[in-house]
């Protein structure tokens, strides 16, 4: 198995950030919502889709076929 370059980045940075707070994930979303704050980029937040339920196929019962 070969492994992406890019994905090995990926996963060393996020090593490296969760070593900078020992794992904590409280203190990492404390950092990233105060980072969120400090920028100056927008953000975009959107309207959940909503789901429709799936109809059901519509069975055709079956004819019955008479005898004469």
């Amino acid at each position: 198995m070969t492994l992406d370059p890019i994905l090995s980045e990926v996963r060393r940075v996020r090593e490296e950030y969760a070593q900078q707070f020992n794992g904590d994930v409280h203190a990492m979303m404390d950092d990233l919502r105060r980072r969120h704050a400090e920028s100056d980029r927008q953000s975009v937040s959107r309207e959940p889709k909503v789901r429709r339920k799936k109809e059901s196929p519509v069975v055709k019962p079956k004819q019955r076929i008479t005898r004469r």
